[in-house]
């Protein structure tokens, strides 16, 4: 038992935090139907970071960070500017092109360092089972941060009547540039496959079951901490990279509950 203690409490920490900023997120994200904008941003995440590698910087280290939360913040003007729900053409389909052209320029850039492949797979996974207890901090005061700083914007739009983050440009920005700061930070940590799979899955199964914004938060941050705490367990038991046990943990989870709910419904007629 101590040995699992001692292996694993910084990583359920860790997944405890990101659960608890990016099902927030996660329920806007549903709402607005732009599923891929958490793997847009955390690719343009690893283009910053990349250029910054690049330019002689550690992957890991501060310098290399602000390249990647600069490309996010570029991408943040980007995405406030074409993000109209009327819009001709979805938003969806300028966040696919981005991902790809991101996706692109990071490889051709990788291409000119000798340990490329590392890095990018590096990204891919994040070093979750390695996290320090500097990282859980730094990501627990960012975390805060743009918690209370959404907090203020979501009093201030009740007050005045708008939809947020939606209804103009300005809110839309901040959205996108604090939703960017977020998945900067997160890759790092568990790697974009489960940071979307926190993203996304949680806050899915939420608007499945429940109905106001507030029951759907409270439903998937306990969903979430479950998930990820089976998937930690199962992880250790068995010797399994612990990123990928949970992202799988997260999908067995999402056919669960459509299997429940569907039942429920089988039995109400």
């Amino acid at each position: 038992m101590e040995d699992f203690i001692d292996v694993m409490l910084r990583p359920f920490i860790a997944c405890i935090l990101l659960t608890g900023i990016h099902v927030y997120f996660g329920l806007y994200v549903i709402d607005r139907g732009l599923i891929f904008v958490d793997l847009a941003m955390a690719q343009i995440a690893a283009l910053g970071s990349s250029l910054g590698v690049l330019l002689g910087f550690g992957l890991h280290s501060t310098l290399n960070y602000w390249f990647a939360l600069g490309s996010t913040l570029i991408a943040a003007v980007f995405l406030s500017q074409i993000n109209k729900k009327k819009n001709k053409i979805p938003t969806e389909a300028y966040i696919g092109v981005l991902y790809a052209v991101a996706a692109a320029i990071t490889i051709l850039i990788l291409n000119f360092s000798p340990e490329g492949a590392e890095e990018l797979k590096a990204k891919a996974i994040g070093h979750l089972l390695f996290v320090s207890w500097s990282e859980i901090n730094s990501i627990f005061l960012l975390y805060i941060s743009i918690g209370l700083i959404h907090w203020f914007l979501v009093r201030y739009s009740i007050k005045s009547q708008k939809n947020f983050p939606w209804s103009s440009k300005y809110l839309t920005f901040i959205f996108y540039a604090t939703f960017g700061a977020v998945v900067s930070s997160s890759v790092e940590v568990g790697g974009v496959l489960l940071v979307f799979a926190i993203l996304i899955v949680p806050s899915l199964c939420a608007t499945l079951v429940k109905e106001s914004f507030k029951d759907r938060l409270v439903f998937g941050w306990i969903f979430s901490v479950i998930v990820c705490s089976i998937g930690i367990l199962c992880s250790y038991q068995q010797d399994l990279p612990t990123g990928a046990t949970i992202v799988l943990a997260f999908g067995v989870s999402l056919v669960g509950v459509h299997a429940i709910r569907k039942f429920i419904f089988w039995q109400q007629d």
